[in-house]
């Protein structure tokens, strides 16, 4: 199984992933080049590893010949998401098969108001979908806008925690979204990567880390009432290649 993903700068422990991830929340953070789709990639083989079927979502909405290589191992079926019968009925039937899902995503389809369900947000909570898949969201290119239009991005986002049966990930550039205290509660695992602003996480060291070196934390799992506390430690994730 693919759990060992890299190593703590501060130990000579390697950093494993264990079955907790699959069902607590993932939220990844960095600037561009500085690792976020190699960790996501780990972590999707992790969950590929113990039969958890994958919908990844890439809000660039790349074209299947844009996509990594890395991505395009035995369980890549690409799909382009828009609101056509054809398109359900693929994507019906990958879900039926629980097939491993790559959907390239305009973010112009969600609703851009609150009180409005968009196709695109309907399609997403899917019950075969929330009953059995783990979700990756990928702001690939911190989309101008994005934000914006996903008015409603706080309340949704934890409708879909609560809703689904496995975790999320979910990997974007900095944004002061990502300060709020309330959203950090949602997620159990941090990986914070370069980050130039320190309004972000106001850490200097997040200036100065190379690519695939992240701030990890990780929220305790001891029985408690209360929400346990996080755990902080330098990691360095080793970078994944497809074999060939």
């Amino acid at each position: 199984m693919r759990d060992l993903i890299g190593t703590y700068e501060n130990s000579i422990d390697s950093l494993r992933l264990k079955p907790r991830i699959l069902t607590t929340n993932t939220l990844i953070l960095g600037e561009e080049g500085s690792g976020k789709t190699n960790l996501a990639c780990r972590i999707r083989n992790f969950v590929i590893d113990n039969d958890v079927p994958t919908l990844y979502l890439d809000f660039s909405n790349s074209h299947q010949e844009e996509v990594e290589l890395r991505y395009k191992d035995e369980h890549f079926h690409y799909i382009q998401y828009d609101e056509t019968e054809v398109f359900m009925h693929e994507l019906q039937l990958l879900v039926a098969q629980k097939k491993h899902i790559y959907m390239a995503v305009n973010p112009n389809f969600f609703a851009t108001k609150k009180d409005i369900k968009s196709k695109l947000t309907q399609t997403l909570q899917m019950p075969d979908l929330l009953d059995n898949y783990y979700y990756f969201f990928h702001d690939i290119a911190n989309l101008n806008g994005f934000y914006t239009r996903f008015e409603d991005f706080l309340l949704y986002m934890l409708s879909l925690f609560n809703l689904k049966k496995y975790g999320i990930t979910f990997l974007t550039q900095p944004h002061t979204t990502f300060e709020n205290a309330q959203l950090k509660l949602l997620f159990t695992f941090l990986f914070v990567g370069k980050c130039s602003n320190l309004d972000y996480y106001n850490t200097a060291v997040l200036k100065t880390l190379q690519k695939n070196h992240f701030l990890f934390q990780q929220r305790t799992a001891n029985r408690t009432l209360l929400f346990n506390d996080i755990k902080t430690s330098m990691v360095s994730i080793d970078e994944y290649l497809l074999e060939e």
